[in-house]
């Protein structure tokens, strides 16, 4: 089977009278079995099902167990017994040029069973016999290591990957995800771990042997290091990376900051010191690499961007037409060979099937105890274990409510919404409403939402996109829902009322001992004062004091002082004067601490 394009896909149409050849029963076959094949290498991949396990019986021979394998046009390769072979006598042995090998199997096929073809004009020197059958077969064959090619490989946006630092000896190379997901609102204690890599490379052409360290440290406002800091240091001293074999340095950071915003990593340059052969190097300018937070989980960033990659990148990106079992290594003399070694850990790629996984929830549970306890939860054991878990239900919640109206519905109009579950469980909960809507934004150039929460004509703006009204909410405490109504203050065209609601929940019991709790807490800024040029940006990091970081929130305190993201990266006006900056926790505003920037003209940073 030499051609392995699947595509475009063809049946037959049958209509009476239709006279039937070969060709037509071959397209038919060819439909259905190509069909089955592009099914398996889209959802299942190139690897083993399972089976196929090597092992080396004597110095010169190999048992291959029974199995199944699916290459990468999705074509099965079933060995339906085991096989005991001699490793001289197995295919591609004489052309072997090194002694790291590897043992490979893949499809074949053979025609079986010939009959005699009755009515069939035979050619000279053919045969009056045809093959009734096509037996699908397994071929096992030898291979040298290193003539494996690279893979294809498949385009990403999963990272965002740029140069930190390069000369003519290296290049230093720094990737993150390009998305983060942020756990919990305000609670970075459910954010996921993730890896921030650097790679530090020697160039190609280079022959220099000079050494390359390199001490930084890495601002990063919406994420925290192992120590709760939002700077992460990064060193390396005196290395020499092979040619082609780069140095990977990998360090784990945790979300903290707020959901669906932009934020960047951060090293400037004064905060670097490279060396190249005992000569100091450094960075030319600040290096800024952007990211970007979301509520989504991991599972459904990998999901999202596993099943984003087209059709034409899937295909070329597959496996070839063998599945690779082991990795051999021999030891050869002029006459004769040993077996030395088989490791299949390196060599093999499975595939995961939905038949597998009740086996690899057990097996999962020895290495993951949450997985052990889901298994196991009917013992009295796991039950000890879970049973003083609580869950902490969130203390606030929002949505968007909308309430039809009639068409040109008159002032004193009384409209009520459906009854809205707030998602804060029983109990006292208040619950504000406020009109939301789009209008041009002078300052930001773009459009921008707005949201006005009490009497909207007090603020004098004529024509704004809403339904001018009085609102209510009746909050059923015990049902954990409440109802919404408004009556209009003037008549309107709209024909629905877009509401923006935000619940919180207010304290009781043990949540009345806030006070009490945050006695002694305090957040303090790293640098409460710093020199800045113009248009120029600072992250402002916090210490804590008697307490775990948490989310931070950050406010300018007048208007027209630059600007600040949510994860404390303040850029300076282009105008000279002290600005103030208001840092508080999220969840406990009343902890709170001020910062100043001095902005000066460029050139006059330093006083």
């Amino acid at each position: 089977m030499k051609n392995l394009q699947l595509m475009p896909f063809e049946r037959n149409r049958y209509y009476p009278g239709k006279l039937l050849t070969t060709a037509d029963f071959l397209a038919e076959q060819t439909y259905f079995n190509n069909k089955r094949r592009f099914n398996n290498s889209l959802l299942f991949g190139a690897g083993i099902v399972c089976g196929l396990a090597v092992y080396n019986l004597d110095d010169l021979s190999l048992m291959i167990e029974s199995g199944v394998a699916i290459d990468g046009t999705g074509r099965e390769i079933v060995l339906e017994n085991a096989s005991v072979r001699k490793l001289s006598a197995i295919e591609g042995f004489e052309s072997l040029e090194s002694e790291e090998i590897s043992l490979c199997i893949k499809y074949s096929e053979e025609e079986t069973q010939p009959v005699y073809s009755i009515g069939a004009s035979i050619a000279e020197g053919e045969s009056e016999y045809q093959p009734n059958r096509i037996r699908e077969n397994a071929t096992l064959f030898l291979l040298d290591k290193h003539k494996f090619g690279n893979a294809a490989v498949i385009e990403s946006e999963f990272l965002n990957k740029a140069c930190l630092y390069s000369d003519e000896y290296y290049t230093v190379n720094i990737a993150i995800p390009a998305i983060i997901p942020v756990g919990g609102k305000g609670d970075s204690g459910n954010s996921s771990n993730l890896k921030v890599r650097l790679t530090i490379e020697i160039i190609r052409n280079s022959d220099s042997d000079k050494t390359f360290s390199m001490d930084c440290v890495l601002q990063t406002p919406a994420l925290v290091a192992a120590d709760g800091e939002h700077e992460l240091v990064i060193k390396a001293e005196e290395i020499l990376p092979e040619k082609g074999v780069p140095v990977v340095l990998t360090h784990w950071l945790k979300a903290q900051g707020q959901e669906n915003s932009d934020t960047m990593v951060i090293v400037k340059s004064n905060f670097a010191k490279i060396t190249v052969g005992g000569k100091a190097a450094g960075l030319p300018d600040n290096f800024i690499l952007n990211t970007r937070l979301s509520d989504a989980t991991p599972e459904e960033l990998i999901e999202r961007e596993v099943a984003k990659t087209s059709l034409e990148s899937r295909v070329s990106g597959e496996g070839g037409d063998y599945i690779r079992l082991a990795d051999i290594g021999i030891q050869r003399t002029k006459s004769a060979y040993i077996i030395d070694r088989i490791d299949e850990y390196t060599a093999k790629r499975y595939v995961k099937t939905a038949s597998g996984e009740h086996l690899r929830r057990e097996y999962s549970g020895w290495f993951d105890e949450k997985e052990s306890n889901r298994v196991s939860q009917n013992t009295a054991e796991t039950h000890k274990q879970t049973s003083s878990a609580k869950f902490a239900e969130p203390t606030y919640a929002t949505g968007i409510c909308e309430i039809a109206l009639g068409v040109n519905s008159r002032k004193g109009t009384v409209v009520l919404s459906d009854e809205i579950m707030h998602g804060l469980g029983k109990g006292n909960v208040h619950v504000s409403v406020g009109f939301e809507y789009l209008s041009e934004d002078k300052k930001l150039q773009n459009t921008a939402k707005n949201t006005i929460y009490g009497d909207a004509s007090l603020f004098g703006e004529k024509d704004l996109p809403i339904a001018y009204a009085d609102t209510a909410v009746k909050v059923m405490n015990d049902r954990g829902s409440f109802t919404i109504a408004a009556k209009l203050t003037k008549d309107t065209s709209y024909v629905v009322i877009v509401l923006r609601w935000v619940a919180v929940k207010l304290p009781t019991g043990e949540e009345q001992t806030m006070l009490k709790h945050i006695t002694n807490k305090s957040i303090s800024a790293a640098q409460p004062t710093v020199v800045l040029g113009t248009r120029e940006s600072h992250f402002f990091n916090v210490l804590f004091k008697n307490m775990e970081p948490v989310t931070l929130n950050y406010m300018l305190t007048e208007n027209d002082s630059g600007t600040i993201t949510a994860d404390g990266i303040y850029t300076a006006p282009n105008k000279e004067g002290v600005y103030e900056i208001l840092i508080s926790c999220s969840d406990m505003p009343m902890v709170r601490t001020y910062a100043y920037a001095v902005v000066k003209k460029k050139g006059l940073e330093n006083p």
